[in-house]
């Protein structure tokens, strides 16, 4: 088991950081509400619609703030289902109306609260990146985030299919992502070419992590070892209700091993 050191906020730091956060969360309330009346004393019906799409799109980013708060606890919490809400909160905001596809891959994965915060801002900053960067040629524009765990190691990728520069600058949002891997005692690689470039963030699970994930896990073999010992037992009981029960088998299994899979489309309004 690899040692974790880490070096979370301090209270001063964290009050700080909860006053900025609750200063924007202002901001954008205030800039919502100055809008809204706006387009409500309007005259014209098409000065109306855009204030009113003006409004929405704040919620959006809105939405996408409240999924990169920090947390105000230290319990264990879901990464995969963290950063399935985060996607769909930036697919919404930006992705929607630029063509772009975000697709997820992950299995529930428990982590700390704080840890999980510092992977949702890595990502986010990594799919900012792709969006500023890549350039699709006329292709239908994907960014895929994939998070599985790798021995005593996490390991979460955020993909596209963009063609960019041959070599990555250094610029502000990537530090940041490579200063967010160290803080949870990992680092960050990087792949591009032609076909699309590609950033994975590795970092050591904690001692408490594991636990959780090795319990996790045999959660999720569970159901399909019940259903094996079913359909053995059915076998004797007539080969036509073995059958009608091995194909129900293969049915259950097919949807346990997409339980923790989900897509997330360029589709307006998809939940």
């Amino acid at each position: 088991m690899v040692s974790v050191v880490l070096n979370p906020p301090g209270s001063n730091e964290r009050l700080l950081l909860r006053e900025v956060n609750h200063r924007i969360r202002n901001e954008i309330a205030s800039a919502i509400n100055v809008v809204a009346v706006a387009a409500v004393r309007s005259e014209s019906s098409d000065v109306k619609s855009a204030l009113n799409n003006v409004v929405e799109l704040l919620h959006k980013h809105a939405d996408v703030h409240c999924a990169l708060g920090m947390p105000d606890h230290d319990r264990l919490v879901d990464a995969a289902e963290n950063l399935r809400k985060l996607g769909l909160a930036i697919s919404r905001s930006r992705l929607d109306r630029m063509q772009i596809k975000l697709v997820f891959a992950a299995d529930v994965m428990p982590l700390e609260a704080d840890r999980c915060w510092r992977l949702r801002l890595a990502v986010n900053e990594l799919i900012t990146n792709a969006v500023r960067h890549a350039c699709f040629g006329g292709r239908d524009g994907e960014i895929r985030i994939e998070l599985a765990p790798s021995g005593s190691f996490v390991r979460c990728a955020v993909s596209d299919n963009g063609a960019g520069a041959a070599k990555v600058k250094p610029v502000r949002g990537l530090r940041i992502v490579g200063d967010l891997a160290r803080s949870l005692g990992g680092r960050i690689a990087h792949h591009s070419g032609t076909e699309g470039a590609s950033f994975a963030l590795v970092f050591p699970f904690t001692q408490r992590e594991l636990q959780a994930n090795k319990a996790a896990g045999a959660r999720r073999n569970r159901p399909a070892r019940r259903l094996k010992a079913i359909r053995e037992k059915v076998v004797s009981a007539g080969p036509g209700l073995a059958k009608r029960v091995s194909r129900g088998d293969d049915i259950m299994a097919e949807l346990f091993g997409r339980a923790g899979r989900s897509e997330l489309k360029n589709a307006p309004g998809h939940r």
